[in-house]
């Protein structure tokens, strides 16, 4: 307040007192009756401002008023539309500031007054509420409230945003908030879509940002307003909360997170690859996590079983990679989202950790690591063989181990008592040596897994080959090293009675082997595949083999075959 108008103001309040009579007011008496703590701006001199007031006489009776006229008045202070008092009184104010003005007639109607409303020389007192001021030099006031850390890209012209604000008049009115539709507000920037002023206040704003933005009325409504909840010539005040933008020509972004020192080998269109992920929107929002499922999500890539944007994404991952995967969303669910959880046009964050990857055509990847010297006698087709092994998978996770026995894993190769990967990893192998061994899924236990081997899941094994004995063909518990005797039951007949129980059978096979003439299935246990071989011949099974009974097995093989034929 002016020193002038507190004089005039004090003189006003000593003669209603009646300690003095001031006479005529030469000057607006201004009472300043609610001021805001906080004041932005004040009104000058060619200000455009809107405010509500009440009109009276020094009795009280009401002869105007803009709020029983249901509109704000509208205008500019200081060139002569207004009544001079007024024009003084407005002077200074502050949005939602509160002032009563006492206007002499020489500074109101004077003389003349206004037929049939106010009378000539009527004294006027106004009580004024400041709504709005602005002026046609002011431009876009854009005050960032918070803004996140990391910002890699910002909005630009034709992006496409989506945005939560809560819109107020300059007096804090609110007119309308995005919170309340439970739903942002999505549309393209700087293709005229927006006000003016929202234009270019969404400009420069990353994902994550909050922003103040107070845009006059030329960019915004203007003159006519919007419905009934913006007046004309009002200036519009945005809180506003960017959530995430993209533009119609982005491709998918890739952030290498954490990438193994050694790689191989890159997933390619074609590979089928187990990964977790943690899937968020831009505002951090997490939509769906493979780990709240403690299941890694299994997939081909390339072949539209996902979506595009996932599709590109692991393009020329490695085993064990971390990645974030960025896509937008006309590479992902476009502009209707997926369920209740990813809602349309959403920009969608997947960060990715490969947990192995295999084509369907790989065979077994080998490492010798290492073959002692002289190696002259491998590992072949129904061989016996004892190794030990580790077995884990590509992420490093322990599943199983020989070390945990007290014994070396025994196995005869070929006979289907391993899985195919290990079989033919344990093949061409010399004792002592050392391999790693890389099984994909389907030369391992497949897309169902065993107990504790995820389905799919590529395992790798480091074995080593501690000793191996020759085998025998499949179907043979025992093979003549030359042709056998002519005269094999006499032979076979330790003691001539006629037949062989048992223990003479026992005895000649163990006889034959030990003079080195034949060999035995390997096993740990050759009485049992001695016992075996007994129970084969003793055909009616009482407990000896006759003349009659004894037939070799190559000889009960071409008896099946002319049968068949």
């Amino acid at each position: 307040m002016s020193l002038g108008s507190l004089v005039l103001l004090l003189l006003s309040i000593l003669g209603a007192l009646g300690l003095g009579h001031p006479g005529p007011l030469e000057d607006v008496v201004i009472d300043r009756y609610y001021i805001p703590k906080i004041c932005l701006r004040e009104v000058q001199m060619g200000d455009f401002i809107r405010y509500h007031y009440n009109g009276t006489f020094k009795d009280g009776k009401k002869f105007d008023s803009s709020y029983d006229r249901g509109a704000t008045v509208a205008g500019v202070v200081g060139v002569g539309r207004l009544i001079t008092g007024m024009d003084r009184g407005l002077q200074g104010m502050c949005v939602n500031e509160r002032r009563h003005l006492i206007v002499p007639p020489h500074l109101g109607y004077g003389s003349i007054g206004v037929a049939g409303l106010i009378p000539p020389d009527a004294t006027l007192y106004f009580d004024v509420i400041m709504l709005d001021i602005w002026n046609k030099n002011d431009k876009l006031q854009i005050t960032t409230l918070s803004k996140p850390e990391h910002c890699n890209r910002t909005v630009e012209n034709s992006d496409f945003v989506r945005y939560h604000y809560n819109g107020t008049l300059l007096d804090g009115t609110p007119f309308d908030s995005s919170y309340s539709k439970d739903s942002t507000y999505d549309t393209y920037v700087g293709t005229g879509w927006l006000i003016k002023g929202m234009d270019q206040g969404l400009l420069g704003m990353c994902a994550g940002e909050k922003r103040s933005i107070i845009i006059p009325p030329f960019l915004a409504y203007g003159e006519k307003g919007y419905g009934t909840v913006i007046p004309p010539q009002a200036s519009l005040v945005f809180s506003v909360l960017l959530v995430d933008f993209h533009n119609p020509k982005d491709g998918v972004f890739l952030e290498h997170l954490e990438v193994p020192e050694s790689c191989k080998r890159r997933a390619v269109t074609g590979d089928f690859i187990r990964y977790h992920y943690n899937g968020t929107l831009m505002d951090g929002t997490l939509f769906d996590s493979s780990y709240s499922r403690n299941h890694t999500y299994n997939t081909y890539i390339g072949k539209g079983y996902i979506i595009p944007g996932m599709d590109q994404g692991l393009q020329g991952v490695c085993v064990g990679e971390r990645r974030r995967v960025v896509v937008p969303p006309h590479l992902a669910y476009g502009e209707n989202g997926a369920g209740n959880k990813i809602p349309g046009s959403a920009v969608l964050i997947f960060d990715v950790h490969v947990i192995d990857f295999h084509n369907p055509a790989d065979p077994v990847e080998i490492e010798t690591v290492y073959r002692p010297e002289g190696c002259n006698t491998t590992t072949r087709h129904r061989d016996f063989v004892r190794y030990h092994y580790n077995c884990s998978l590509l992420d490093g996770t322990r599943l199983f181990s020989s070390h945990d026995y007290e014994k070396p894993q025994e196995v005869t190769l070929g006979a289907n008592k391993v899985i195919e990967g290990l079989n033919s990893g344990l093949l061409n192998m010399c004792a002592g040596e050392r391999r790693v061994l890389i099984v994909p899924p389907h030369l391992g236990h497949g897309e169902s897994g065993a107990r504790g081997v995820p389905g799919s899941a590529v395992l790798r094994f480091e074995v080593e080959l501690v000793s191996m004995e020759e085998g025998v063909p499949e179907g043979y518990l025992f093979i003549w090293h030359e042709d056998p005797p002519a005269n094999l039951y006499e032979q076979m007949d330790l003691n001539q009675d006629g037949e062989i129980p048992a223990e003479e059978f026992s005895t000649f096979i163990k006889t034959q082997v030990a003079e080195g003439k034949g060999r035995l299935m390997p096993s740990s246990d050759p009485e049992k595949v001695i016992s075996d071989m007994f129970k084969n011949q003793d055909r009616n099974q009482d407990g000896k083999i006759t003349p009659e009974e004894l037939k070799l097995k190559s000889d009960e093989d071409q008896e099946k075959i002319h049968e068949e034929l």
